[in-house]
């Protein structure tokens, strides 16, 4: 099975952008690690968008194959901080398969198709 992976874009509030960068450097590296520690199951990627994108300034990539402890995860992110401070606001999530169309093609069609 493939895991799942949710392209979660949000936009950073003043909040955030009043704190200096060492703060949320420690934001990042307690707070928020505290919680990602809790579920290994989940791997997460930031990425910096606000140079390139009016709708939103940041995307956090978030791909698992257990689908609970992705839903955990994101509920101690709005019990944290950073949601309730709020330092970041969720634009939308686009929960994603990789390469999905493959697995349709070979499975459902029986056509290999090369990776």
């Amino acid at each position: 099975m493939k895991p799942f992976t949710f392209f979660v874009h949000m936009n950073a509030t003043r909040e955030w952008l009043k704190l200096s960068h060492q703060q949320r450097d420690e934001f990042f590296s307690n707070r928020l690690g505290q919680i990602m520690a809790r579920y290994e199951d989940v791997r997460v990627r930031l990425f910096d968008v606000e140079a390139f994108s009016t709708k939103c300034s940041d995307i956090a990539m978030f791909e698992t194959e257990n689908l609970q402890a992705y839903t955990f995860m994101m509920d101690a992110l709005r019990d944290s901080e950073f949601y309730t401070v709020p330092y970041f606001e969720i634009v939308d999530i686009y929960p994603a398969i990789e390469e999905s169309f493959r697995d349709y093609v070979n499975t459902v069609q029986g056509i290999p198709t090369t990776p």
